[in-house]
């Protein structure tokens, strides 16, 4: 038997009976709750990285702030880290392109070596969406720490960046400046 008190419903559990078809319906709703609850967390987990729009990296390579805030500005010291035509305009405001035009956009603002922050879009990207990019230099000693975030890149790019940024930056990088 239930009744209202205080706007709320207010179950008889006088009868041992009551009480215990009660606690079988609470512990069957909490499992079926929980049971959905991790079917949930999994449907999340496997499309989490689909939603994603930033990304969140952080390397350390050896050699100074200055050496990767040039070499991530100069068109012959990209191009030849990474391979490929590089086009970089070492100014605020100055345009980019990288990967023989794959990549394209404008440097936001550059700190001498400390910080590069781009506006940067792939070329196969619609016309007029471009995400931004940070790199931030942190003295390590003789190393450098990147602090490197990626943000407003459209749902469905994240794992393709996630794995372009380590492939084609700071692996080739990582070989590049330890070879000279």
């Amino acid at each position: 038997m239930s009744e209202i008190k205080n706007g709320r419903s207010v179950v008889d559990v006088r009868s041992p009976t009551r009480l215990f078809v009660i606690c079988a319906i609470l512990l069957t709703v909490l499992a079926v709750n929980s049971v959905r609850g991790e079917s949930s967390k999994t449907e999340l987990q496997s499309t989490a990285a689909d939603e994603r729009t930033f990304l969140h990296q952080e390397v350390e390579l050896d050699a100074s702030p200055q050496r990767i805030y040039e070499i991530l500005l100069d068109s012959k010291e990209f191009s030849a880290f990474s391979g490929e035509p590089a086009q970089i305009s070492p100014v605020a405001g100055g345009s980019i392109s990288m990967f023989g035009g794959k990549i394209v956009g404008r440097n936001v603002e550059l700190v001498p070596n400390q910080r590069i922050v781009q506006a940067w879009r792939e070329r196969s990207w619609e016309p007029g969406v471009y995400s931004l990019v940070k790199f931030e230099l942190k003295d390590q000693g003789s190393k450098t720490k990147i602090i490197f975030d990626h943000t407003g890149f459209g749902e469905g790019h994240f794992e393709h960046l996630n794995v372009g940024w380590k492939l084609r930056y700071w692996e080739p990088l990582e070989k590049f400046v330890t070879a000279k």
